[in-house]
């Protein structure tokens, strides 16, 4: 189907669903709130984004993944998965819901173009009951590998013949 990269550009997320509502007699501490961060996901290739602190259920990252992208099936799925964590100090982080993007198409287009690009749409988020918990905005580039048209693949052996 296609070899190239897959280039994600994590926007923002608007009204965040959060968990942290113990109320902490703490000035340092606020009840409800989040710091909220990203796991990024292509098949078994994870990128984490930088948390988003202070910035609560409508934080702002504005950052670009890189995914290697080598699938030669023409019916293969291709989903990005992007759960949405709330970093926490004093105990395991917490799940804030995800977001599943099929790529599929985009990944066909830039291979048979050379090169898609999807602008950034807001994407929903959700448990895995399916209830809403806000939406995340990403763009997605597909930009296919390049084929040096000397090189020649031969029985799975590839041959490239100089010139001189």
């Amino acid at each position: 189907m296609g070899k190239g990269v897959l280039e994600v550009h994590l926007v923002d997320a608007r009204g965040l669903s959060g968990s942290d509502f113990l109320v902490l007699a703490s000035p340092l501490l606020p009840a409800g709130k989040i710091d909220p961060y990203v796991i990024v996901q292509y098949r078994s290739q994870e990128r984490k984004s930088s948390v988003a602190r202070d910035q609560g259920r409508n934080p702002c990252w504005n950052e670009v993944f890189k995914f290697q992208i080598n699938s030669s099936a023409a019916s293969a799925q291709h989903k990005l998965i992007l759960r949405i964590m709330d970093h926490d100090h004093f105990s395991s982080d917490d799940f804030l819901g995800e977001a599943t993007i099929d790529v599929t198409d985009i990944i066909s287009l830039g291979a048979e173009h050379g090169s898609y690009h999807m602008n950034a749409a807001k994407h929903t988020v959700v448990l895995a009951d399916s209830t809403y918990h806000g939406e995340i905005k990403v763009g997605i580039t597909f930009t296919a590998a390049q084929v040096e048209e000397d090189d020649e693949e031969i029985g799975g052996w590839r041959h490239r013949s100089f010139n001189e």
